[in-house]
């Protein structure tokens, strides 16, 4: 098969966006010397509303509709995304083609006191759109309150500093990926806080029929976190959260053994269903159905689905 010379890659505009597609294109680089690669950045619907909560306006799969449409429309080759924004399902035509090694995953309590998740003053308003985040922590410390906050990472950071928020909550990946590693100084345990399923992993999309495609980024292809992921995303379609419902998955693999924790909670933290599962990677997909169904008898689906209802999902 002939190598194609030059590879154009979709990312959104943020500052986080293009560093994660500089990832990608390095790496590329490095497997296929000369190779041509461009980089096209866009503005997605996600990053233009940003004064209302994504999971009123579609969540986050608005980060990365535009996206596929360049590559169904083949204005580009492979897109670039944090697989914690990816919906379960993808359009027609179009699949991952590798899933690069995950960086942290974990969550971060950002602060300009220094504060940890314990030592946060009662009544301390902690910026987060994220459902999911809003729940553990009410769930440990009621006496704080969240707000939503949107923006890109840098935007985030500069209302706390400006007073309007007591603490933020970042992903860990987003800011080592930035270089903005004086803010990591509190990152939150898996146990304390479990993450977003896919968080810390990006992962590449393309056109199902690009054969050409598949063969330069299949090199890219992490097989224990796109083992990990599927068995995270697997969960997270059966229980129908979509990417902004209170919904948390992370899986390990330790001596040949995967293990994935799962849970949903109501927004509030008043409610928190948590279940486990494990087996060998190669049973991953499995791994997770058995997470959402576990999760589902604890009476999971009906947090999700009234939430749908409420019009909050």
């Amino acid at each position: 098969m002939q190598i194609k010379k030059t590879l154009r890659i979709v990312s959104r505009k943020s500052r986080l966006a293009l560093a994660q597609a500089e990832i990608v294109a390095t790496q590329l680089r490095r497997f296929h010397p000369g190779l041509q690669i461009e980089i096209i950045g866009i503005t997605t619907v996600g990053d233009e509303i940003l004064n209302t909560p994504l999971n009123k306006i579609g969540g986050k799969g608005l980060f990365v509709k535009e996206l596929e449409n360049c590559l169904l429309e083949q204005r580009a080759d492979i897109a670039v995304h944090s697989m914690k924004d990816v919906p379960a399902e993808l359009p027609p035509g179009l699949q991952l083609g590798a899933i690069l090694a995950r960086e942290d995953p974990r969550d971060v309590i950002c602060t300009t006191g220094n504060y940890d998740i314990a030592s946060l003053p009662p009544g301390s308003v902690i910026g987060s759109s994220s459902l999911r985040r809003q729940a553990q922590i009410l769930a440990v410390r009621k006496d704080l309150k969240v707000a939503t906050l949107r923006g890109n990472v840098e935007t985030r950071i500069k209302k706390m500093v400006n007073g309007e928020y007591g603490a933020i909550i970042l992903a860990a990946a987003g800011l080592t990926r930035l270089g903005l590693s004086q803010w990591l100084q509190h990152p939150l345990a898996t146990t304390q806080m479990l993450p977003a399923v896919g968080q810390g992993a990006l992962g590449i999309e393309y056109r199902s029929d690009a054969l050409e495609i598949a063969e330069l980024i299949s090199p890219l292809n992490n097989l224990a976190s796109a083992t990990c992921v599927l068995a995270e995303r697997t969960m997270n379609k059966i229980l129908d959260g979509g990417c902004q419902a209170p919904v948390a998955g992370y899986a390990t693999i330790q001596n040949d053994l995967l293990t994935l924790h799962g849970l949903v909670s109501a927004p509030d933290g008043s409610i928190i269903y948590r279940a486990q599962h494990h087996g060998k990677p190669e049973e991953a997909a499995r791994i997770g159905q058995e997470v959402a169904q576990q999760l589902i008898k604890q009476g999971a689906a009906r947090i999700i689905s009234d939430l749908k209802c409420s019009g909050q999902l």
